[in-house]
C-alpha cells in the first residue's frame, strides 16, 4: 500500500544530486569518475571565516538563534546590500535562512495560492519548478536559446504573463547557463512589468561575485521595482561555504514578516555558529575572494577552448557562475558505441558510462537540448574530462 502523499509522489528528485549519487556509486565500484556535475566550489572556506566560527564556539554560541537571524548579522547584510548593490533595507526586511534554497521555499510558501503562475526563464535552477509546484503554483517556462545567451526578452516576458501570473523567478548570474543580465536588459524587463503592478520578482543573486563582467546589477535598484522585488542571496558560492547553509533575503517588509512566520514553524533560526562566521564573511571586501573568481575565469577559458574542439558541441561564453551549458542536440538520433542518444539525459548517461564523466542533463533545468558542465574542478580534471568526452564521442 502506498501511503505517501501525492505531494511527495509527484515531486522530482534533484537531478544534480541524483547524478552525484550515481557518480559516487560508480566510484565505489572502482570506476575513475571525474565529477563535473555539482555546483559546489572546490576551494576550502577561507581561513579568516573558519577562525570566526572557532571564536564563536569558544564564546559559547550554542543556543537557539533568532528565527530571522542575529541582529548583528542582519546589520552586516544591510551593509552588504548597500555596499555591493546600492540597496537600502532595514532589519525588518531581512530574513536569514538555512541556505538560499530555504529562502526560496519560504517565498513560494508565503506568496503562492493554488493555481498562481510563476514565470521561469529557461534554463532555470533545478529546484525552482518543484518548489513552485510544492506550494500549489504553476511553473510557466519561457524558452530561451544559446544564440541569445539564454536570456528572456521583453517580448517573451509579455507573452508569458496572464491574469494568474504572481511572480517571475530568475538568477543572474544564472545557474546553469552562467548568463548575466545587464542593467539595460533588466530595465527592459522592468518596463514590461510596469504594466502589471501585481507581479513580484524573485531575483536570485547567489552567484553575484562570480561575475567575469565585473558589473553586477540588481533589479531592485530601480525605484519602480524595489517594492515588488525579493532579492535572494547567500554565502555558499562566493565564499565556498556550501555546507554552512546560510542564505538571506531583502524583501518588502510584509513579505519578510511572512517568511519569518513560516520559518518559525518549520526550522526556526539557522545554525548559530555559521551565522557568526557569516558576519565576518560579509564584512570583508570582495577582494578577499577574488582569487577564486580569477581561477574560475581561467578554467572557463580552458573549458570553452576544449569543448570547441568537439564537433557537435555548440557553446556560448558565459559571463558568470562556474558552468557552461553546451547545446548537444546535434547528437540526438545518433548511435555511438552501440548506444542511441535521443536526449540530453541520454547524453549525460552516455558520458557517465562511456567517458566516466559526470554532467547534468539540461532537461532538469527546463532545456532538453543542453547539458550542464561545472568547472568547479581542478584544471587537470577538467582537461582530462573533456579529453575523455571527445574520445567517447568519436
Amino acid at each position: 500500500m502506498n501511503q505517501l502523499s501525492d505531494r511527495i509522489n509527484n515531486l522530482s528528485t534533484s537531478a544534480t544530486l541524483a547524478m552525484a549519487a550515481k557518480a559516487r556509486e560508480l566510484k565505489e565500484e572502482g570506476k575513475d569518475i571525474i565529477g563535473l556535475s555539482l555546483g559546489e566550489p572546490d576551494f576550502n572556506t577561507p581561513d579568516f571565516i573558519k577562525q570566526a566560527a572557532i571564536e564563536a564556539i569558544n564564546q559559547n554560541y550554542n543556543s537557539y538563534s533568532p528565527v530571522d537571524g542575529y541582529s548583528d548579522l542582519k546589520a552586516a547584510i544591510i551593509t552588504k546590500f548597500k555596499r555591493d548593490n546600492n540597496l537600502s533595507y532595514n532589519a525588518k526586511q531581512i530574513v536569514v535562512s538555512t541556505g538560499a534554497k530555504q529562502a526560496l521555499y519560504n517565498i513560494a510558501a508565503v506568496l503562492l495560492n493554488d493555481g498562481d503562475e510563476v514565470i521561469l526563464p529557461c534554463p532555470y535552477w533545478v529546484s525552482y519548478s518543484d518548489i513552485v509546484k510544492l506550494n500549489g503554483g504553476v511553473p510557466v517556462e519561457v524558452k530561451t536559446d544559446i544564440e541569445n545567451d539564454f536570456k528572456m526578452t521583453p517580448a517573451q516576458l509579455e507573452a508569458a504573463i496572464t491574469p494568474k501570473t504572481k511572480m517571475i523567478w530568475y538568477s543572474s548570474p544564472c545557474n546553469p547557463s552562467g548568463s548575466v543580465y545587464s542593467k539595460e536588459e533588466l530595465r527592459a524587463l522592468a518596463d514590461v512589468l510596469q504594466k502589471h503592478p501585481n507581479i513580484y520578482v524573485v531575483s536570485d543573486e547567489i552567484y553575484e561575485h562570480i561575475n567575469f563582467k565585473g558589473d553586477h546589477f540588481s533589479i531592485a535598484e530601480f525605484d519602480d521595482m524595489y517594492d515588488r522585488t525579493i532579492t535572494v542571496n547567500g554565502v555558499s558560492k562566493a565564499f565556498a561555504m556550501t555546507g554552512w547553509r546560510i542564505g538571506y533575503i531583502g524583501a518588502p517588509e510584509n513579505v519578510a514578516r511572512a517568511c519569518n512566520k513560516m520559518q518559525g514553524q518549520v526550522t526556526s533560526g539557522a545554525n548559530c555558529i555559521a551565522q557568526r562566521a557569516v558576519i565576518t564573511a560579509l564584512e570583508s571586501p570582495a577582494s578577499k575572494i577574488q582569487y577564486m573568481v580569477d581561477e574560475f575565469k581561467e578554467r572557463r577559458t580552458i573549458v570553452l577552448e576544449l569543448l570547441d574542439q568537439i564537433e557537435g558541441f555548440k557553446t556560448n561564453e558565459p559571463e558568470g557562475a562556474f558552468y557552461v551549458f553546451p547545446n548537444v542536440s546535434s547528437f540526438f538520433g545518433k548511435t555511438i558505441k552501440g548506444k542511441t542518444i535521443n536526449s540530453a539525459s541520454d547524453m549525460s548517461l552516455f558520458l557517465l558510462e562511456e567517458a566516466l564523466v559526470a554532467t547534468v542533463t539540461g532537461e532538469a533545468f527546463g532545456n532538453p537540448d543542453c547539458i550542464r558542465i561545472s568547472y568547479a574542478a581542478s584544471k587537470e580534471n577538467i582537461i582530462e574530462a573533456i579529453k575523455r568526452i571527445k574520445l567517447a564521442l568519436t
